[in-house]
């Protein structure tokens, strides 16, 4: 689905920067669960989908990269 090629890290760091107002060169690679229920939300939000993830997609969740990866995997199924 083109929601999910669409996603890619640029659009987390941006959406995580959105976060705390930072600018997105101060986003760490490291995301704690705070962001990450940001980013899940912000997801739903900005693609109009429901994100329905496993234990094992949200423990690939805990960095920028993986978020990445597991995002356009969920959407691209969504």
């Amino acid at each position: 689905m083109s929601r999910g090629a669409a996603l890619g890290r640029d659009d987390i760091v941006a959406m995580l920067a959105g976060l705390r107002a930072r600018p997105v060169d101060d986003v760490p690679e490291q995301i704690d669960s705070m962001e990450l229920a940001w980013l899940l939300h912000q997801v739903e939000q900005r693609y109009g989908v429901r994100v329905e993830l496993d234990d094992g997609q949200l423990g690939r969740m805990s960095t920028v990269s993986g978020a990445a990866d597991v995002l356009r995997e969920a959407i691209g199924t969504a």
